[in-house]
């Protein structure tokens, strides 16, 4: 099939704003990839060099409504160790670090007293 048909070879842009994996590609020629970054709470640190972080979203239900918490976890890379269990803080997205770390923690936004 040709394009002239009207078929576009390029992909539908996204709902939420998000860039797609070849607006990606073609942004990382010039250097300037766009990471996404979030903030979560550290739920463990019992790795070595390694965290778990809980991202809680609230979403409106579509049918009721209401206000819904959603939670995803993700382990991030702590290099220094310093961070610890309750702690507020930012994470960016990176390279794959190992099977199942694929975010960085880039710093602490609130410490519990």
């Amino acid at each position: 099939m040709s394009t002239s048909q009207g078929l576009s070879e390029q992909s539908p842009p996204t709902s939420r704003g998000e860039m797609t994996r070849a607006e990606m590609i073609e942004t990382s020629d010039s250097k300037t990839i766009r990471r996404r970054v979030l903030q979560g709470r550290v739920r463990s640190d019992k790795m070595d060099k390694s965290v778990v972080v809980e991202v809680t979203q609230r979403i409106k239900h579509r049918t009721y409504k209401k206000y819904v918490l959603r939670r995803r976890r993700f382990m991030a890379h702590d290099e220094r160790n310093e961070y610890r269990v309750g702690d507020v803080v930012r994470i960016v997205e990176s390279r794959p670090l190992s099977r199942r770390k694929r975010w960085r923690v880039q710093k602490l936004v609130e410490r519990p007293d």
